[in-house]
């Protein structure tokens, strides 16, 4: 079975921009796993508040779960990291964590943000710079030869930033995409995800539910390719 290996930050960030590209994966018969390095329990707990702030670590590993079981991820890997904290994690710690990872699965593609972070979020930003490199040195059997062979992903792709989202003055990287996803027929599954994140409700609100151009948010999934195709023009790849 053909695997695909999400890594972000936090609970939702695999719902705001891949939601869809993981429901069209599944569709495809792909094995889908998600990293998730932190578990966002510095953020916010709605207004009103729908837990303490000493209680939304817990609360958003649950609305993770919920999320990924709509849907329907293959597996979850938590990595533990403090929220708002990732850029001062020991590379070489992360950098084996993620490795083996890797090994294990052995995905043909990995997705994660670009080195903008896609808003320039410090923990998106370490994040994508951790990513990438555990992609390289995954494939190099010099790194860490005790976590079993080598394995190089075919394709490494980043987030990036198209229209309706570069209105936002934060999005910085307004890098035209390599790819160009058509996730309409998955539309209700990333809302019913996005919905999953109760105490996220602010965010979700203010950059979906209530926007007049919801259907185009939810229905278009783009992408940059970190480096060119290990193997052009593969028939097996879904895009």
């Amino acid at each position: 079975m053909q695997t695909a290996v999400f890594i972000y930050a936090h609970p939702d960030d695999e719902t705001f921009g891949a939601a869809g590209t993981i429901g069209l994966l599944r569709s495809k018969g792909w094995r889908v796993v998600l990293v998730c390095a932190t578990l966002g329990q510095q953020g916010k707990c709605g207004d009103p508040a729908l837990c303490s702030q000493e209680a939304l670590g817990a609360v958003r590993e649950r609305e993770l779960r919920d999320a990924a079981c709509v849907l329907d991820i293959s597996a979850i890997h938590l990595l533990g990291y403090e929220d708002k904290a990732l850029g001062g994690v020991p590379p070489g710690e992360i950098r084996r964590t993620l490795v083996a990872i890797l090994r294990a699965e052995t995905p043909e593609l990995v997705f994660t943000f670009d080195p903008n972070g896609f808003n320039a979020h410090p923990d998106h930003v370490a994040i994508s710079r951790f990513a990438s490199d555990a992609v390289s040195a995954a494939a190099d059997a010099r790194w860490f030869p005790e976590l079993g062979p080598a394995h190089a992903v075919t394709e490494l792709l980043w987030t990036t930033v198209l229209e309706p989202w570069e209105e936002h003055p934060a999005m910085e990287n307004a890098a035209s995409a390599d790819v160009v996803v058509d996730v309409s027929p998955w539309a209700d599954k990333k809302e019913a995800a996005l919905r999953a994140h109760r105490t996220q409700h602010l965010s979700i609100d203010r950059y979906f539910l209530s926007r007049p151009n919801l259907q185009a948010l939810l229905g278009v999934e783009t992408w940059r390719r970190a480096w060119p195709r290990a193997t052009e023009g593969r028939a097996d790849l879904p895009f």
